[in-house]
């Protein structure tokens, strides 16, 4: 365990697949890209949904089909094939059909973004095993806020790649070029991890005979273990921040100047505050303290939403998403580690499958925020959303180290 090899592999994977996730951000450029083919909120709200959430159709079945599975890094190698097509595609159809055929582009952009999350279920659980089996405990929080720290440090590098593309190039084609160039970004990230060195594993259950008995017993685990009743709704309420996420980047261009250089400025905000951010966490979690790690990340949110609500200007918003940044790292962490220290290690994936299955409702919260702006205002969309942080941080409290 914890070879350096791997460490760095682990590293370059989180480097490159932020840096080009980040060139279509789902709080900056995905909602001014929808709403320039004429997404309403709505609209908006679900796209930014199904960048995330086609990894809840497939999570339980990737983790019963992969019980059994001594080695994951073979599935995993078919599933980045599958998630550089489909980032590439989106860029392809932008380009192709753009202006001529707005409503078609918009399908082709959500059956993209479906299909690269829907493949991200399966990803997530042999994911999740590989670390698990690769790094002990305490090492997988430091490996996993260095992977943060040089993550963020590429979406700084892609904020920059996006401003000037966005300034250079006239839309649509400029957000198809993006789409493009970081499909390739996101393949030296892709073959890193390819090359892990990934230990065989032994202790594995025998696969149940169908998958809905599968089921049956994982809601039986469920149901019998309080703590992961706590976890899993600690973090799908801390996702109560998307109700509004997607949306302050609109409220933005409302009510300030958003140049390409502005919004370019606004990722590197995000991507400063979620580099900066995990000097703390890093530090915390190598010390045991997960549950601390998710309370200061759900206060970091809180805050963020409060100031949302007064915003007038450029530095306000870009203390917003510097705040958004450092939350939404700690989070990761702080969930990550919790399940993997919770779950028995030959039950990982299960564990892992119910945590990503029920914590990614909270994935759906930007419809949800969509509806609210439709039928009513920001300032409703901006208390719901704290309503539900908070009611995140209660339940945190709660939580085991």
């Amino acid at each position: 365990m914890d070879k350096f090899s791997n460490h760095i592999k682990n590293i370059l994977h989180g480097f490159f697949l932020t840096m080009g996730l980040t060139i279509a951000e789902p709080s900056t450029i995905l909602p001014l890209m929808v709403n320039y083919f004429g997404g309403s909120s709505v609209v908006v709200g679900l796209f930014a949904t199904l960048l995330r959430g086609g990894a809840i159709v497939v999570q339980l079945f990737a983790a019963f089909k992969s019980q059994s599975y001594t080695r994951m890094l073979p599935y995993l190698r078919r599933v980045f094939v599958f998630r550089f097509l489909s980032w590439f595609f989106i860029g392809v159809a932008i380009n192709f059909f753009g202006n001529k055929y707005p409503n078609f582009t918009l399908f082709c952009i959500g059956l993209g973004l479906f299909s690269f999350s829907f493949s991200a279920g399966f990803g997530a659980i042999y994911f999740k095993d590989i670390v698990a089996k690769i790094f002990s405990h305490k090492f997988r929080g430091k490996t996993m806020a260095y992977r943060q720290f040089f993550s963020a440090v590429g979406g700084l590098i892609s904020g920059a790649i996006a401003a000037v593309v966005l300034e250079k190039f006239r839309a649509p084609y400029s957000f198809g070029y993006l789409f493009m160039l970081s499909s390739f970004i996101m393949a030296f990230g892709y073959i890193a991890f390819a090359t892990i060195d990934e230990p065989i594993k032994e202790d594995i259950p025998t696969r149940e005979n169908s998958f809905k008995k599968f089921l049956k017993n994982s809601l039986a685990t469920l149901k019998n273990d309080k703590d992961l009743q706590i976890q899993l709704s600690t973090f799908l309420f801390a996702y109560g921040y998307l109700i509004s996420l997607p949306f302050i980047i609109l409220q933005a261009k409302q009510t300030i100047n958003l140049s390409g250089v502005a919004i370019g400025t606004l990722i590197t905000s995000q991507m400063v505050g979620a580099m900066l951010s995990n000097f703390l966490w890093g530090n915390l979690s190598g010390r045991g303290y997960n549950r601390l790690t998710a309370i200061i990340s759900i206060v970091m949110h809180i805050v963020a939403i409060v100031l949302a609500v007064f915003s007038s200007n450029l530095y306000l918003y870009m203390t917003i998403f510097f705040l958004v940044g450092a939350a939404t790292d700690g989070n990761r962490i702080a969930s990550g580690n919790l399940i993997l220290i919770l779950a028995p290690p030959k039950f990982r994936p299960t564990y892992v499958a119910l945590q990503v299955n029920i914590v990614s409702f909270g994935i759906f919260f930007s419809v949800l925020g969509g509806v609210i702006l439709h039928f009513s205002n920001y300032s409703t969309l901006y208390a719901v959303t704290i309503a539900t942080l908070v009611l995140s941080l209660i339940l945190s409290f709660k939580l085991k180290d």
